[in-house]
């Protein structure tokens, strides 16, 4: 018999595994993923949740109160972070290359035969093509369900429009510790003397600026992304660019890589499922390095309103946040 009731639905899935098949092999590798999966499920029991089911390289749960779906959320952060800092200790490549993602949604469900059905499921379920390495997002329905002090610890990416939904969804990220300093950090030190008010993306004819309250914008194959590129080489969602910290940053969600030139010819950055600041002007290759002149590459600048004037990126002129051309 059908029982309709709200829950809070939270998916995890774990990034890195293809390569721990490719190094280990098939039987090695299943075990490993099998233990990885049982070992962050932990965090659902420990939270009052019930375990709907595992997905190969990942899980599905219900909470009956956002509270413990975070918690649970946290805790399997904690569960792959200490897995992950042993197989450094033991020199273990693959389990290094371990990543993991994890989305929650809040409505009615529908619970039939021990599983769970309804828009909260689809919601939190494609919600994960938009997480970030080590990422946890949440739907507003979840954040307005925690109490103040974990409200806390979420910061706005605004609205988001998901694949196969009419109507976008207000989405929030779990601030990590020295989030920001790392992103800021990781690639060389960037010394901002005034924040920037906005970032101009240029690809083919589509010339767009976008200030801090446009953002986030999603990168991607999809018309729903905030900037769509049809390239077949482009994921559907692609990459994110975030306003955080007083400095923008860009973050891959695909498969392929996103890979980020600063300058006309200085270092290539690449991020599979990582983040890096943008500063100054350079290129975003999607899916191939910005070296290939036919691969899908969107020039960027880092502007500053007030007292500079953009450079030339492309031939269109662009007033901020409005469009030279669109799709």
């Amino acid at each position: 018999m059908a029982d309709i009731r709200e829950r809070t639905v939270l998916f995890a899935d774990l990034r890195g595994s293809t390569a721990l098949f490719e190094t280990l092999g098939n039987a090695e590798a299943s075990a490993l993923v099998t233990h990885t999966v049982n070992l962050i499920a932990r965090a659902v029991d420990e939270c009052n949740g019930r375990l709907i089911k595992t997905l190969g390289d990942g899980l599905m749960a219900v909470f009956e109160v956002p509270r413990d779906g975070v918690k649970s959320a946290i805790r399997m952060h904690e569960f792959l972070e200490h897995l992950v800092a042993r197989g450094k200790q033991q020199g273990s490549a693959s389990l290094r290359a371990l990543r993991m993602q994890v989305a929650l949604a809040r409505g009615e469900v529908v619970e039939l035969n021990g599983d769970c059905f309804g828009d909260a499921v689809n919601v939190a379920a494609r919600l994960l093509d938009h997480a970030g390495d080590n990422e946890t997002l949440i739907t507003a329905e979840v954040l307005a369900g925690l109490p103040s002090t974990q409200k806390l610890r979420f910061r706005s990416l605004d609205l988001i429009a998901l694949r196969g939904r009419a109507e976008p969804v207000h989405v929030h990220v779990l601030d990590q510790p020295n989030q920001s300093d790392m992103a800021a950090t990781q690639f060389g030190e960037v010394v901002h003397a005034v924040e920037p008010d906005g970032i101009r993306l240029v690809w083919m004819d589509l010339d767009r600026v976008f200030d801090i309250d446009s953002m986030p914008i999603v990168l991607g194959r999809s018309v729903q992304a905030t900037y769509c590129i049809t390239d077949g080489r482009v994921s559907r969602s692609h990459a994110r660019i975030d306003w955080h910290g007083g400095s923008f940053s860009i973050t891959d969600l695909s498969y392929n890589g996103t890979f980020v030139r600063f300058g006309l010819d200085g270092e290539i950055v690449s991020l599979k499922r990582g983040s890096c600041t943008l500063h100054g002007s350079g290129a975003i290759g999607l899916g191939s390095p910005p070296v290939d002149p036919t691969s899908p590459t969107v020039r960027f600048e880092v502007l500053h309103f007030a007292d500079t004037e953009p450079l030339q990126l492309g031939s269109a002129s662009s007033k901020p946040g409005s469009n030279a051309s669109q799709h």
